[in-house]
């Protein structure tokens, strides 16, 4: 079995805060694309992957000008898509539906939202479509959450507890294989 690395990030802060941003497709801040820039200084990566929606795919673009690579744009890499949440601020929700969505995401989707399994099996296709190389992917918060979940098994409490700032970089080291795992080599904002 073979291992390679794979880097994930979360897309720079967008111009829309505070709010249930899933398929919104709303812009990244300058200074949310020069975090990202920073962040991926020094990786060795031979292709980068973002998300399709703006937040992550000008961070994107602007890491692959930054390290002379290719980009991909690939839609699975999108957020949850948070339904009539979308563009909301939380306090805007229904606190109980929002309760019980957070506690089990799967079984109380956002209104004309998306399950959370649905989401983790996007995401495991598109781990499975990435050449066998290093790879940087831009991407969202929650997707970050089911690729933790698809290649180390973490279940959701444990999911939450990750912390996963704007700009946040999380460094994976992937066997494929049959049976694909990963194991964290690091977390950095």
């Amino acid at each position: 079995m073979s291992a390679r690395t794979l880097y994930l990030m979360r897309h720079g802060a967008p111009v829309l805060t505070g709010r249930m941003l899933g398929r919104t497709d709303c812009e990244v801040t300058s200074d949310g694309i020069a975090a990202c820039r920073t962040q991926a200084e020094g990786l060795a990566v031979a292709h980068i992957v973002a998300s399709d929606l703006k937040r992550a795919s000008r961070c994107g673009e602007a890491i692959a000008a930054d390290l002379s690579g290719s980009l991909t744009i690939d839609s699975r890499w999108r957020e949850l898509d948070f339904g009539t949440w979308d563009g909301l601020a939380s306090g805007a929700i229904d606190a109980e539906a929002l309760g019980r969505f957070w506690n089990d995401p799967d079984s109380n989707p956002p209104p004309d939202g998306e399950r959370w399994s649905a989401l983790i099996a996007r995401v495991a296709e598109a781990i499975d479509d990435l050449p066998a190389k290093p790879i940087l992917v831009v991407t969202h918060g929650g997707a970050m959450r089911a690729a933790l979940h698809v290649l180390c098994g973490f279940p959701l409490p444990q999911l939450w507890a990750f912390d996963l700032p704007y700009a946040s970089v999380l460094a994976l080291r992937v066997w494929d294989g049959p049976s694909r795992k990963g194991q964290i080599m690091g977390l950095w904002p």
